[in-house]
């Protein structure tokens, strides 16, 4: 029997924690999973606490997290004595690679494992000392790494030391038992606003900042001639803006703060439509957009810009929209919104495709099958 370490911050949350337990389940009889999870974390909205989920098949072992208000200086506590307490064939780092966390796991992982860490980060990067010293530490102790994007491996590839380290994308994972089409959650969230299924909804999910492109959202819905609602669902700096578009639309915009992730699928389940128009900055592009695959395993369909990632995410079963271009999105949404059969078979094809492509179920197994081929190495 093989055995996997896999140590992330994220496994906080128990729908993360559906990686570890998917591997265990896809590898059982010839993987023995362990996850490594903060037993509390400060999450963005607020502190995190490590819950027990019923039926995990993976062993969870809860660690410390100190300096968790500073994630790029986090790092653990008690980890040393459960790296060093078995052999482990794959030491597996659910951390970006220029942290100290990273750092950390990868200094404490024996020679004989192999040791495996991930990234977001989908921009070519030159970080300031010490962040580039680790970065630096973690590629020449690194067996592999997983790229959760095409866009993050075509970045990184060339830049030094990841080249030279065996490589795979392998995109993030939704819950697609959370996820689903959901008609008891739909109504309830409508009925919660006075709203019903006369009118369609567009949605948002996500951080309210600038680079999510909600003024070009709420642009377009001025614009529009058709009947509409809009629900945002999130929390940031431009709330006070979001509230003001509400102000002046009364009825028809609604504003959800501070909702935890289990209850998201209820709010994805409420929409006719989800948005995500995403504008590239010089420092940032969609890294990968995990309420889009959110969004399509709920059977919603997505309109998107072509911001990062986010077209190799969507592929062909929503549609793609200039960045920035309100004019172009009120159009796009005034003849989705009046063509239900069109909505229809667009959230279908997005529902397979979140199904075939990003259930945990088949992220795992291509994780188990990149770790079958490192420790085959020689």
């Amino acid at each position: 029997m093989k055995a996997i370490l896999t140590v992330g911050h994220s496994y906080v949350v128990g729908l993360n924690r559906r990686l570890a337990h998917e591997l265990a389940v896809a590898g059982a009889g010839q993987w023995d999973v362990t996850v490594a999870a903060p037993r509390t974390y400060a999450g963005d909205l607020g502190r995190l606490e490590l819950t027990p989920i019923d039926g995990e098949a993976c062993r969870l072992v809860p660690v410390d997290a100190h300096l968790d208000r500073l994630p790029h200086l986090m790092f653990y506590g008690g980890l040393r004595r459960l790296i060093l307490s078995q052999p482990w064939d794959v030491v597996h780092c659910w951390e970006e690679p220029y942290v100290s966390a990273a750092a950390q796991i990868a200094r404490l992982a024996p020679p004989a494992s192999r040791f495996v860490f991930a990234s977001f980060q989908n921009l070519a990067k030159d970080y300031a000392p010490p962040f580039n010293w680790m970065e630096k530490m973690v590629l020449r102790r690194a067996d592999g790494w997983i790229a959760f994007g095409h866009t993050v491996h075509a970045a990184q590839t060339p830049r030094p030391g990841y080249g030279a380290v065996p490589s795979r994308v392998i995109p993030p994972g939704v819950d697609t038992r959370a996820f689903r089409p959901d008609a008891a959650a739909r109504a309830r969230i409508r009925a919660g606003r006075g709203w019903d299924d006369r009118t369609p909804v567009i949605g948002f999910a996500g951080r309210f900042v600038p680079e999510k492109g909600l003024t070009v959202l709420t642009a377009a819905l001025a614009q529009l001639q058709t009947p509409w609602r809009a629900i945002f669902v999130g929390g940031g700096p431009e709330l006070g803006s979001l509230q003001a578009f509400s102000a002046a639309h009364p009825g028809r915009v609604s504003i959800a703060t501070n909702v935890p992730h289990d209850e998201m699928p209820a709010y994805f389940a409420a929409m006719d439509v989800l948005c995500a128009p995403s504008r590239t900055t010089p420092r940032w592009r969609e890294q990968f957009g995990r309420m889009l695959i959110e969004a399509m395993a709920c059977g919603v369909p997505v309109l998107a810009s072509r911001s990062g990632e986010i077209p190799h995410v969507v592929g062909d079963t929503g549609l793609l929209l200039p960045e920035g271009d309100a004019a172009q999105w009120a159009a796009a949404l005034g003849t989705l919104l009046a063509d239900e059969r069109a909505r229809r078979d667009m959230g279908d094809r997005g529902l397979r495709r979140a199904r075939t492509e990003f259930a945990w179920p088949a992220v795992a197994r291509r994780h188990l099958e990149f770790f079958e081929e490192l420790v085959a190495l020689e």
